[in-house]
């Protein structure tokens, strides 16, 4: 079983860092966490969204690529008396998956259970070849055009040999 995980264990913490420093719009900005897992015949794509309900969260499969997108929305509209201190990160969020060639979106569910939502992708079938059969045509009686076995040399070859 194969799992989705961080590449590296302070990257989250880097990319907080420079949000912070450089860019004030995007240190509210909120990505909830995911874990993929193989099982043999499906994927299980599961995602905390904590504080939404499935009617803020929107699954959209677009060109092999599966994008969950909502927003959590602040709690707090107006400041009161006194400091208060925020950590909950709230706004629009949009996270996309790569899925392997061949997945039936019509066949992908999702459920969604106390802040968890959970997506399963079936595997695609695999492509079995497919023998072709060669057929003749009308003009040489539906006999094959090339006649002859593999051990049988052209009439040119035998001229020049």
């Amino acid at each position: 079983m194969a799992l989705l995980m961080k590449p590296e264990p302070f990257s989250s913490e880097i990319n907080r860092l420079f949000n912070t420093l450089f860019d004030e719009t995007q240190s509210n900005r909120w990505v909830p966490p995911m874990d993929l897992v193989e099982a043999d015949d499906h994927f299980v794509l599961k995602a905390d969204l904590p504080g939404l309900g499935q009617d803020d969260v929107a699954i959209e499969i677009r060109d092999n690529t599966l994008t969950i997108s909502g927003e959590r929305k602040s709690e707090y509209e107006k400041r009161e008396r006194g400091w208060y201190r925020v950590e909950r990160a709230t706004g629009r969020f949009s996270r996309s998956l790569a899925l392997p060639e061949g997945i039936d979106a019509d066949a992908v569910t999702a459920e969604f259970d106390r802040g968890v939502l959970e997506v399963r992708i079936p595997k695609p079938e695999q492509r079995k070849p497919r023998r072709v059969e060669i057929k003749g045509t009308a003009e040489n009686g539906g006999k094959p055009a090339v006649e002859g076995t593999a051990t049988e040399r052209p009439a040119v070859e035998q001229a020049g040999a």
